[in-house]
């Protein structure tokens, strides 16, 4: 009888301790004031310092340019925020001056915001003529809410902007949807929905499958943990808060429904986000796809580490499909 007790002791103080390992990673992980853009960056191990020269000066340029702030209201009732940039009356390029009505929405990464994701691409953007709409993802910057969405409910989100650039430019508007990291992951879970006929293409920078898939590398291979309790105990959290399963919308099974064209691209040496994965939804994408792989670059990197194999990447891509 008292090895019963003991063991009936021992299994509570397991589970009490189960129990606190996945309130403590669900908080810090999906709750808004909790996830921290510090701990990101360190989790992600970029050295953003070398590149400060360059994005400062395209930080210059980019505020620079006419610019406003934008509301609308989500599926579930948040109020969205965006900054809308419209394209440049005059432009470097010739490509601009095309008559052409050119939008980018651009999806930002984990913890970031609409305004820091893009300050180097901005430099590309603009002067190739396009207007930019930076929405800041629920949860994040200036947008409400208190669970982050991680493209599961932010590609819903995005119908709502793509939506606001038609009423806004009329149905002639040639809409791209550019993503980075979580961006990335909410731009080709939304290539499995029904995209309006104005967008004609997604450019994904170093995005994940799911949440279950990158929460599980994360605690293996920084936490040296296994993803039993935490993940398992995450997911049945996150459906009675947030509404969505850590695996209920999956970038492997969105893109395998896509209609529109996708350009992958993935640093070799991210290890926050692991470039298999982008092999792995590479290989389901059903729709015209093309790849980009920078040597050497480390998460969210790519377009800093090879500035011009990247916008030549871009240039063909976008060529192709406007």
């Amino acid at each position: 009888m008292g090895k019963l007790k003991k063991a009936a002791a021992c299994a509570g103080v397991l589970a009490a301790a189960g129990i606190g390992e996945v309130a403590y990673f669900y908080r810090r992980t999906m709750k808004r004031g909790n996830a921290k853009v510090e701990r990101t960056i360190k989790m992600a191990g970029t050295d953003w310092s070398q590149y400060a020269p360059l994005l400062e000066e395209r930080k210059t340029f980019m505020l620079a340019q006419a610019h406003e702030d934008v509301y609308q209201m989500s599926f579930d009732g948040l109020k969205l925020h965006a900054t809308y940039f419209p394209a440049l009356e005059k432009s470097d390029s010739a490509e601009a001056d095309t008559g052409k009505k050119k939008v980018v929405i651009c999806f930002h990464g984990y913890t970031s915001q609409g305004m820091s994701d893009y300050i180097g691409l901005s430099g590309y953007y603009l002067k190739k003529g396009y207007a930019m709409l930076l929405p800041d993802a629920r949860a994040h910057g200036e947008s409400e809410g208190e669970y982050i969405g991680f493209g599961c409910l932010d590609r819903k989100d995005a119908l709502v902007w793509i939506d606001w650039v038609v009423q806004m430019l009329g149905k002639d508007v040639e809409i791209v949807l550019h993503g980075t990291s979580m961006g990335g992951a909410t731009v080709l879970m939304a290539s499995g929905l029904e995209l309006p006929e104005q967008v004609k293409g997604i450019v994904s920078d170093c995005a994940f499958t799911s949440p279950k898939e990158v929460f599980t590398h994360v605690l293996h291979n920084m936490y040296h943990l296994p993803a039993f309790p935490a993940i398992p105990g995450a997911d049945i959290l996150n459906k009675r808060l947030a509404g969505y399963g850590m695996d209920e919308c999956n970038a492997k099974r969105e893109v395998a429904k896509a209609k529109v064209p996708i350009l992958f691209i993935h640093g070799t040496k991210d290890t926050f986000v692991p470039y298999r994965m982008c092999n792995e939804i590479y290989e389901c994408c059903a729709s015209p796809k093309k790849m980009l792989v920078v040597e050497g670059a480390a998460h969210a990197e790519s377009y800093y580490k090879d500035t011009e194999k990247y916008e030549q990447a871009l240039n063909e891509f976008l060529g192709e499909i406007l």
